[in-house]
């Protein structure tokens, strides 16, 4: 059982000190910047070549495969990469062989014209996201792997510098993206988008370079857990034989997390648990697949866009999610998932002011920020929630499984969003609406089910 302590400002905020931070937010930075590509500068490239709003709500349907990574996440927990694994350590090897996917996918886009090979753009985009949701399963084990198992307050500091990363390397990649596709297509470079992956390519190298200074730490108790189950399987099946010691490796290795997640917490509490997980974020993708577009319509440039939504918005968002860790250890996961629903609503609703008002750089600054703080406090109690259920003997795979379902709801679902607005005949007022309502159902699941989750917060 995990318990939250609740400490003192300073002994909290002290927490943030300690150097294993650094390595976890540049761990949060990496997962963070594929989104940068496969998002606002996808959707962005897309719309400057007069693609339609359904054509890029559905292109976004590649943030799909964020939902089944926890199918081959304990693939990537036992299989070493040659070479790699040996020189660099196993998770480390494993995020370089994905940075190298994506750097090769930046280097096809930018020699193509999504108008003329738009099946290989976002085939290319596919793969980027691909290779992004592999790197995520061991970017999150290989942070969780950094505090120890009975560091609680170490834990959630850990959720707070890893959503600051995501965050960072999502918006400071989303400055560096519009602020250089702007500077090349007004120094009348007319391929301008292909230019910046280019640009972007050398963010992944320097990325790269960086994780070499992440500690890896060599377990070997994983592994040996891992053996004896397949060794319990295999006994079980009473012969041994090639072909039982392929179906005992496959068991223990896809079933054993998940019939462990079933018995902590029970049927229909677990239930209750996916069903919140899957539901909580969906408004918030709904905005988020159709906020650059929004902008671009109502009259905003790619530099207005940068400094409000990327630059200012990136500033707000470490702020607070650094308070946000405060709030989860000082007054419990539960009540900072029902204070952060509530405050993604109520600042979707700012959006449909600035919908019906028109252009106003107030508006738009101040609907940001505060979309930043919900969005700040929402993420780093979703990440501090999934991080306390997990059994430690299954972290990668149980975490993958868990962070995979919210993202199964904010991006299957949401890559309607494009239709939904060409649906409401272009009302952006009443499609920010709708996605302040869309938060309610997951609001009822957690209070269903609050009480029964196996959670000790003091």
């Amino acid at each position: 059982m995990i318990t939250i302590k609740k400490q003192t400002l300073s002994e909290t905020f002290s927490v943030y000190y300690d150097k294993r931070m650094l390595r976890i937010l540049l761990l949060g930075a990496i997962s963070g910047f594929p989104w940068v590509i496969i998002g606002s500068s996808l959707s962005l490239w897309l719309k400057e070549d007069d693609l339609s709003r359904s054509t890029i709500g559905w292109a976004g349907l590649i943030f799909a495969v964020y939902a089944f990574n926890y199918m081959w996440a304990p693939l990537i927990d036992r299989i070493q990469i040659p070479y790699l694994t040996k020189k660099i350590g196993h998770r480390r090897g494993w995020i370089v062989l994905m940075q190298l996917s994506m750097l090769i996918c930046l280097l096809i886009w930018s020699i193509i014209n999504p108008t003329d090979n738009l099946a290989l753009v976002i085939t290319i985009g596919l793969i980027i996201a691909i290779s992004s949701a592999t790197q995520d399963i061991t970017v999150d084990a290989l942070r969780i792997e950094q505090i120890g198992e009975n560091e609680n307050q170490s834990m959630a500091a850990g959720a707070a510098m890893a959503v600051v990363g995501w965050w960072s390397g999502y918006k400071l990649g989303g400055v560096i993206s519009l602020f250089t596709a702007e500077y090349f297509e007004n120094v009348g470079i007319a391929n301008y988008w292909q230019t910046t992956f280019l640009i972007l390519g050398v963010i992944v190298i320097l990325m790269n370079i960086g994780l070499m200074f992440v500690h890896e730490p060599i377990s070997i108790s994983r592994s040996q857990k891992q053996n004896e189950t397949d060794r319990l399987i295999q006994n079980k099946l009473g012969s041994q034989n090639i072909l039982t010691k392929i179906i005992a490796w496959i068991s223990g290795t896809l079933g054993g997390p998940v019939v462990s997640f079933f018995k902590k917490n029970g049927f229909s509490i677990a239930l209750g648990i996916l069903g919140f997980v899957f539901l909580f974020k969906i408004g918030e993708a709904f905005l988020g697949r159709m906020s650059v577009i929004f902008y671009k319509e109502i009259g905003f440039s790619k530099g207005d866009i940068a400094i409000y939504s990327k630059t200012l918005g990136w500033v707000t968002t470490v702020v607070f999610t650094l308070l946000g860790g405060l709030f989860v250890i000082r007054s419990g996961v539960i009540k900072a998932m029902f204070l952060a629903g509530i405050l993604m609503a109520s600042t979707n609703l700012l959006f449909t002011a600035l919908a019906w008002i028109g252009k106003s750089e107030l508006l738009f600054a101040f609907a940001v920020i505060f979309d930043d703080i919900a969005a700040a406090f929402a993420t780093v109690a979703f990440v501090a929630f999934i991080s306390l259920l997990v059994d430690r003997t299954y972290t990668a795979t149980q975490y993958a499984l868990l962070a995979s379902i919210g993202t199964a709801g904010r991006t299957t679902l949401a890559s309607s969003s494009g239709a939904l607005v060409d649906w409401l005949n272009g009302d952006w007022g009443i499609f920010f609406i709708l996605t302040a309502i869309m938060v309610i159902p997951s609001l009822i699941c957690l209070w269903i089910i609050k009480n029964k989750l196996k959670l000790s917060e003091k």
